[in-house]
């Protein structure tokens, strides 16, 4: 079985960091306790701190599908909306 990897990239609006990283934060404990995690790592630039990274690895992508559906994700938009400049996402399989 082959694992995912997620890097997701989120770039907050120069006056809105905190928020941001204050509702993060709030999705690292749920998140680790889903079925399928192996890791959910989230990191801010050293230079940039409006950008923020996480590092994710998954069981299956079936599972991460069922953690992008669940509530505290919704929820985290819900409180970000217009606080976010920019969201990219990619999913990646490791090779070596």
């Amino acid at each position: 079985m082959t694992t995912l990897t997620i890097v997701a990239n989120i770039i907050a609006k120069t006056d809105k960091i905190e928020l941001v990283k204050a509702e993060l934060l709030k999705l690292i404990d749920i998140t680790r306790s889903e079925a399928g995690c192996i890791n959910y790592d989230l990191h801010q630039d050293n230079e940039n701190p409006a950008h923020f990274m996480f590092y994710e690895n998954w069981q299956t992508r079936e599972l991460w599908q069922q953690h992008m559906n669940n509530q505290h994700l919704a929820d985290y938009m819900a409180a970000t909306e217009g606080a976010v400049a920019s969201f990219t996402l990619n999913e990646m399989t490791k090779i070596a």
